[in-house]
């Protein structure tokens, strides 16, 4: 199981948005069982997933205290993917769901106060030692700045290669329960979303090799030459 933690200290990012809409499209992609965790008091993401009243993604009611224990017994039960909101503020809510983390994914808005408020984000996941990629959300068609922040940001990381833009079809969806791509004449939001989730997916099986690697004995021949220099040691 990959737990993705979705934050950012500034309000307004779409971290609601952006985890709602991941969460059903890893869905449609066969890589659940999903399940989202609300971790923010304004509780947003658990009114879209109320008035949505279907099955999948699933929804956990748990605490910060409990979120450990509750994300081991979500994998013992087979979920594949938990996708965890958090508040708009750097909080020990959110310190709590980055330790949890495999990947965390940082919206950021394409304008001068959202640039300088990623800086604090950046800090802390980056003392916590969790690989994290920036996403630029609700940008504006063909403007500049989106560039110059994606410039901008990737001096400080990496930066997912799909732009999500601003489209009143995002919060159109959101209101009923459904995401861009479960409504009809949505067809560019929602091949942004289901392009900026192939290269999330792609991401986190990276993230499974390298952990795999690690936890590998080396083998017998690499053995050998680790302790190659010891044997020669003292021959002419």
């Amino acid at each position: 199981m990959k737990v993705v933690a979705v934050t950012s200290q500034k309000g307004g990012t779409g971290k609601t948005t952006l985890s709602g809409h991941l969460a059903v499209q890893a869905e449609r992609c066969g890589a659940g069982p999903v399940a989202l965790v609300d971790t923010d008091p304004q509780g947003s993401l658990t009114n879209w997933w109320n008035v949505r009243g279907l099955e999948t993604p699933a929804f956990v009611q748990t605490s910060i205290a409990a979120l450990s224990a509750d994300l081991a017994r979500l994998g013992e039960a087979g979920i594949k993917l938990v996708i965890i909101d958090t508040p708009p503020a750097i909080t020990w809510t959110i310190v709590e769901v980055i330790k949890v983390s495999d990947l965390v994914v940082i919206p950021v808005r394409p304008s001068p106060h959202d640039l300088a408020a990623a800086g604090s984000t950046v800090d802390l996941v980056e003392d916590l030692g969790k690989p994290m990629v920036f996403v630029i959300n609700s940008a504006s068609q063909r403007a500049r700045i989106t560039g110059e922040a994606a410039v901008a940001l990737s001096q400080h990381g990496t930066v997912a290669p799909t732009t999500v833009h601003n489209r009143t079809d995002f919060a159109a969806s959101m209101i009923d329960g459904r995401t861009v791509m479960e409504i009809a004449r949505a067809r560019r939001s929602a091949e942004e979303i289901e392009s900026l989730w192939q290269y999330l997916a792609r991401r986190l099986a990276r993230l499974s090799q390298d952990s795999a690697q690690r936890s590998l004995p080396l083998a017998a021949s690499e053995k050998d030459a680790y302790r190659a220099p010891e044997l020669h040691e003292g021959v002419a």
